[in-house]
């Protein structure tokens, strides 16, 4: 399929820091791509530099081919960025923050009001557009921020935390909004949120320090675990001895403990009863196994150096 956004060796510095280190990607046209990372991984600046908010100090970036420099003013007619922290005026109400950028993109007011009303019936906030933004809690400010978003019809919609502050009805109705739009528009979004990103995405990309550290489907990541399993073992007490056995079965991987919970990877179920077999002596509690999921992919390390 033909490249929505495309990036050349962009390269972005902040007080001789490098945040983003000469990134190359392209991303199709109507895909939901996912950006996760540690904090200070680079994924903001990279929606603000896609969005034009920020200028990278090199490289290229073009927008349904379009470079975001040269063609500076048909590119941002094109992008519509969500940030993370709302910015409304606290001042106005939500429908007139709304209105005031339906007016800079100069959108004819019949279609505007038909737009409001749209897409905040969809993300539940109709209730409040005539209401004073200080006196909205921050999950109707950040679905009046998506809305804001959605009446310029974007061709391509940046989102840095899509569900911050936001409870889990309206979670539900922004991943069902943004679901919606697959194959309408080129989704771009940071979170870290895991079960939002394994619920919304065509793709994820793993930042870390300004690089991409894993990019592709969710099921190519975890494919790099070699289908390993995430074990847990609660007993009625465990001692550090006991811990330091357990964790030398030649089965185990990446061992941890927390209290008296044993947690650790195999690549079968029979380390699990490796485990179970040196522990005769100490009490079980509870147990569970399951196959690994992105938030253990992440928190293994996987997308730095994988399960050893």
């Amino acid at each position: 399929m033909e490249a929505s956004v495309t990036l050349k060796k962009v390269g972005k510095l902040s007080g001789g820091r490098t945040i983003l280190a000469g990134m190359s990607f392209g991303v199709e046209r109507g895909s939901i791509v996912a950006l996760i990372g540690d904090n200070d991984s680079g994924k903001s600046t990279l929606l603000r530099v896609l969005a034009g908010y920020e200028k990278p100090e090199y490289g290229n970036i073009y927008i349904h081919g379009l470079d975001i420099v040269k063609r500076r003013h048909e590119t941002c007619k094109m992008v519509a960025y969500v940030p993370h922290e709302p910015d409304l005026d606290p001042w106005l109400t939500v429908e007139q923050n709304i209105r005031f950028i339906g007016m800079l993109h100069k959108i004819p007011a019949d279609k505007l009001s038909q737009r409001i009303a749209g897409y905040s019936e969809q993300l539940g906030i109709a209730d409040f557009l005539q209401e004073n933004v200080s006196n909205l809690s921050l999950g109707i400010q950040k679905r009046a921020l998506l809305v804001r978003a959605l009446i310029q019809e974007p061709r391509v919609l940046t989102i840095d935390e899509p569900t911050a502050f936001i409870d889990a009805d309206g979670k539900r109705m922004v991943l069902e909004v943004l679901l919606d739009m697959r194959g309408k528009r080129t989704i771009i979004y940071a979170s870290q949120d895991l079960d939002e990103v394994e619920l919304a995405n065509d793709r994820i990309m793993i930042l870390q320090n300004g690089h991409i550290a894993m990019d592709g489907t969710l099921e190519k990541l975890l494919a790099t675990t070699n289908q390993y399993h995430q074990f847990e073992i609660e007993f009625e007490h465990l001692d550090e001895a006991t811990y330091k056995e357990l964790s030398a079965v030649s089965t185990v991987v990446n061992p941890s403990r927390v209290g008296n919970k044993f947690r650790f990877y195999g690549r079968s179920r029979r380390a699990f009863f490796h485990v179970l077999k040196r522990a005769t002596a100490v009490v079980t509690n509870d147990f569970s196994i399951k196959t690994i999921g992105l938030r253990d992919l992440m928190d293994s390390n996987q997308a730095r150096r994988g399960l050893e």
